[in-house]
């Protein structure tokens, strides 16, 4: 870790328009769950929080959304408008500029989408048992934001098109791929995120089922993000001596 690349990181993602943009973004899983509770239809209240507030909205589009943002705008900015041979010139470590920007990149995203989770499950859940649901995807989207900002910040690296790029790996590869051939899951984050919220949420299989094991989802998740953090790594590398010279 390098604590300057981490300060000017942090100014950098938090101070733009996408921190707003998010933030506010974070607003509609919490107006959606007050709609819910207002209309009063409450006969599955906990089927609705863990299955469509949680698993639909949150992890199936905002975390991905959030961590496309900050993920691939923390090192891939800096690619794009030349800066990044000014940071590859310095005698740090590839490793550490990696591990700086994706802490920052977490953090952003693991916080707005955390905030957003825990607000709008407690509003949901309200009057009712939660059985694990609120720690268990508060947990799943903390651990959820690593793997999928370690993704989106190798992309961002490996591509100038990171973002068009991820989307479709979220919202095609993930929201359509994965649901017609049950085989792929084992490549998808969503299902990693969704496999780590089952460790802790104690409801009946038609409340929630995850298509991956505990133990199947956390695994994946820990390989993921290494593979992804060493290949980012091994770009930068590649970069400085191909490219910056």
């Amino acid at each position: 870790m390098n604590v300057t690349i981490i300060r000017l990181t942090a100014r950098q993602l938090l101070g733009q328009k996408r921190t707003v943009l998010m933030l506010a973004f974070a607003l509609v899983p919490v107006l959606i769950a007050v709609l819910y509770r207002v209309a009063g239809d409450g006969d599955e209240t906990q089927r609705w929080a863990a299955s469509a507030l949680n698993a639909r909205l949150i992890i199936g589009t905002f975390l991905p959304l959030a961590a496309l943002v900050f993920g691939t705008a923390a090192l891939g900015s800096e690619f794009e408008d030349g800066t990044a041979v000014y940071i590859l010139s310095k005698p740090i470590p590839r490793r550490a500029i990696v591990l700086s920007k994706l802490l920052v990149s977490w953090l952003a995203t693991a916080g707005v989408v955390l905030a957003a989770t825990v607000t709008a499950t407690a509003i949901a859940l309200w009057g009712e048992p939660q059985d694990g649901i609120m720690v268990g995807f508060a947990v799943a989207v903390v651990a959820g934001a690593l793997v999928y900002c370690a993704l989106f910040m190798w992309l961002s690296v490996m591509t100038s098109r990171a973002l068009i790029v991820g989307l479709l790996y979220a919202f095609i590869w993930e929201g359509v791929i994965t649901r017609l051939f049950a085989g792929v899951r084992f490549l998808s984050v969503r299902q990693y995120t969704l496999g780590i919220a089952d460790t802790v949420v104690d409801v009946p299989a038609r409340v929630f089922n995850p298509r991956l094991g505990e133990t199947e989802a956390v695994v994946l998740a820990a390989v993921a993000t290494v593979l992804t953090v060493y290949l980012a790594v091994r770009r930068l590398q590649r970069w400085e001596i191909g490219e910056a010279s």
